[in-house]
């Protein structure tokens, strides 16, 4: 088969495309630094190796050439505990620093870490987080009577996540009254308060820079998350979200966490058609429109394109 000069180049510059555009999409996620994902209250990295707090989302990261780490935490206890477990954590590690991607609690967990080794930390990105308090937390509290009760309820919980920790390979300490606290509105606000209000606006409700100085060290913070707390019928989840979302009122909610309360730096958006559960990708990605997925891989090319 013979080819024209024109044609031949028209072939041999289709290819070319090709193969840039393939390169391109090998490399969406690769950012500068490895990426971290905090999994949130009650959470491990995974369990007997077969089951992923984030289910799918770090193989889709690694995929398109992320270095991804998932660590695991107290599944309960204080964002500050959790915080110092994080940093300890991320000390181990070879590289310089890294890309903190929190869910839930998460999301202080790893604010904690920032300002602990601030040094070691390029960017934190929170997914669905509790950064203004949860009024689930606060409902809570509020039902349950001190003393006993609450002892009592502890009590179920720290035995869950010893629980985790066994299935899990972990061996963290587990507070879970001391977690309650934590994600509670005046929890939160005495945390923002500790840590100077980094990242937090002054009404704790709009987008703000997303450049914030940790001890003379920048740091990028981001965040995101979803409005809606039914999105799938098939997903029994959603009856759970239903019940812990009247404690919100009329206000927007994921079903654990306001949208307000979600907002940390710059917002990319709080009204994706995800809730609480939906945001990690779960329960093992039956979900509503909107592809959890997509977003973590959208955040790891930010990322890449901010050079972190």
């Amino acid at each position: 088969m013979k080819y024209s000069l024109p044609k031949l180049s028209m072939y041999l510059l289709s290819i070319s495309i090709l193969l840039v555009s393939a390169s391109a999409q090998a490399n969406y996620t690769k950012t500068k630094y490895p990426i971290v994902l905090v999994h949130g209250f009650s959470g491990f990295n995974n369990v007997g190796g077969l089951i992923g707090y984030f289910h799918t989302i770090p193989y889709n990261l690694r995929r398109s050439g992320a270095k991804v780490y998932t660590p695991s935490v107290s599944a309960f206890n204080s964002s500050e505990a959790r915080g110092q477990q994080l940093a300890n954590y991320l000390m181990t590690l070879p590289e310089s620093k890294f890309n903190l991607i929190g869910h839930s609690q998460g999301s202080p967990t790893s604010r904690v870490a920032a300002s602990l080794v601030p040094n070691k930390v390029a960017s934190v990105t929170s997914v669905n987080g509790v950064n203004g308090g949860s009024k689930v937390a606060d409902m809570l509290l509020g039902i349950v009577p001190s003393g006993v009760g609450q002892n009592a309820i502890a009590g179920i919980l720290n035995a869950a996540g010893n629980l985790i920790n066994f299935f899990s390979g972990s061996n963290n300490p587990q507070d879970a009254l001391a977690s309650a606290n934590a994600l509670s509105t005046q929890g939160t606000m005495q945390l923002n308060q500790a840590l100077g209000n980094k990242g937090i606006s002054s009404n704790n409700c709009s987008s703000i820079s997303e450049n914030v100085n940790i001890n003379g060290y920048n740091i990028k913070m981001f965040s995101w998350s979803g409005d809606r707390v039914f999105t799938n019928f098939f997903d029994f989840t959603d009856g759970f979200l239903g019940a812990t979302s009247l404690a919100f009122g009329f206000e927007q909610n994921d079903g654990l966490v306001s949208t307000c309360s979600s907002k940390l730096g710059k917002v990319i958006s709080t009204s994706y058609k995800t809730n609480h559960v939906d945001a990690i990708n779960h329960l093992f990605g039956v979900r509503g429109w909107t592809n959890p997925v997509s977003l973590y891989r959208s955040q790891a090319n930010r990322l890449k394109n901010k050079n972190l």
